[in-house]
């Protein structure tokens, strides 16, 4: 598949569908993603259709025929980039939510840094994103956010054991979205 960047979001869309659609929740988180990345997209001055794009393809690791590290931000970037997507998104997708924290405590993070996100608030914006949405789709805070997160997971998990690195990266990240959102007048 050779993606075109003016279907990006649709395309996304699409194989995201394809991908997590059987796996309920997995989809709602997705679809409530990408409908919060499109929001943030104009007052962030962001490029909507690639972080829109992302978003939509953000947990595709998880997909049955995606796993092969079984750490979905990997493996939803390598398959990304065996589809041919543009290197920005496949970097996103691989980066989002603080991965390299769990990465590098799962002994991956060689294999994630070679999908690099370029950081900035593209990168910020897609993170605040799936940190704003439930697992039902549903706008949750980002506190409670990560409450769930760490119930879900359980205390023995990857997320738990680097929460003491990882939590500081995402509150920063939802301090500078959501300052750069109020010089927009918009509110997180």
């Amino acid at each position: 598949m050779r993606v075109g960047l003016s279907t990006l979001p649709d395309t996304a869309e699409e194989l995201a569908y394809e991908l997590l659609a059987p796996l309920g929740n997995r989809w709602r988180h997705t679809a409530g993603v990408a409908a919060r990345a499109a929001e943030l997209a104009a007052p962030l001055e962001v490029d909507r259709d690639v972080l829109v794009a992302a978003a939509w393809l953000h947990d595709i690791g998880y997909a049955e025929r995606t796993v092969v590290t079984g750490f979905h931000p990997l493996d939803g970037a390598r398959h990304l980039e065996q589809l041919a997507w543009p290197a920005r998104i496949v970097g996103l997708v691989a980066q989002h939510s603080g991965a390299r924290f769990v990465a590098a405590a799962r002994g991956l993070a060689e294999a994630l840094a070679a999908y690099p996100d370029g950081g900035g608030m593209i990168s910020d914006a897609l993170t605040y994103a799936d940190q704003t949405v439930g697992p039902d789709g549903t706008r949750v805070t980002t506190g409670r956010r990560h409450d769930e997160m760490l119930r879900r997971h359980g205390p023995a998990s990857w997320n738990a054991r680097v929460d003491h690195v990882r939590l500081p990266h995402l509150r920063a990240v939802a301090d500078r979205v959501e300052h750069r959102l109020a010089l927009a007048g918009v509110r997180g």
